[in-house]
């Protein structure tokens, strides 16, 4: 069984600033290109049975500028649907709703397109992911290029874990983490590795 690396995109102009984003598809700052590009040596020297990658370019950019190649977009991997709060900040939406917390309530809708996603909707999608990825891990390492509350999420489901437990792990930009197994269960085995 290979193991299951997931590579948070870096950093955008929105990422800095504590804004959601979610379909709002940025482009990654210079610094972010930068955190890109030293993400290469923890990559290197792996050959990965799949790449998949969100569609959006700041993780594609990600991808490609960390020497990852042959990526395939998978849009299962897009980020969490913020819906209404796309491009707000948590201290934003306090101000209005002061007990509102991502991992329990959810987002409310936004624009047509974008309903917002509970912790249970994007927990879904992570286990759709997952199952894709089966097969593959079984032939070596998957790497996944995406964004962070998706990876947290889909953390928790590898790890067994209800969807909103993607709370216990924070997860920086421009970081590999590593999933493998011990003893036939899933664990994590490195988090927010930085060059």
């Amino acid at each position: 069984m290979g193991d299951l690396l997931l590579v948070r995109h870096g950093e955008t102009e929105w990422s800095a600033s504590g804004q959601h984003t979610s379909w709002t598809d940025l482009p990654l700052t210079q610094r972010g290109e930068e955190q890109a590009k030293s993400l290469a040596p923890l990559l290197s020297g792996r050959a990965f049975a799949l790449t998949l990658t969100s569609p959006l370019h700041r993780a594609a950019r990600t991808a490609e500028l960390a020497g990852l190649t042959g990526a395939v977009p998978e849009p299962g991997l897009h980020e969490w649907d913020y819906g209404g709060y796309e491009g707000i900040t948590t201290a934003e939406i306090h101000r209005t709703r002061p007990a509102w917390d991502l991992w329990t309530d959810g987002t409310p809708p936004g624009p047509d397109g974008h309903p917002g996603e509970s912790p249970e909707d994007v927990g879904l999608r992570a286990d759709r992911v997952l199952s894709r990825v089966e097969a593959a891990l079984e032939e070596g390492d998957v790497v996944l290029i995406a964004h962070g509350h998706f990876l947290r999420v889909l953390t928790a489901r590898r790890l067994g874990l209800p969807p909103a437990e993607g709370r216990l792990f924070q997860l920086a930009t421009a970081t590999v983490s590593r999933l493998s197994t011990e003893h036939g269960r899933p664990v994590i085995a490195e988090w927010n590795t930085r060059p």
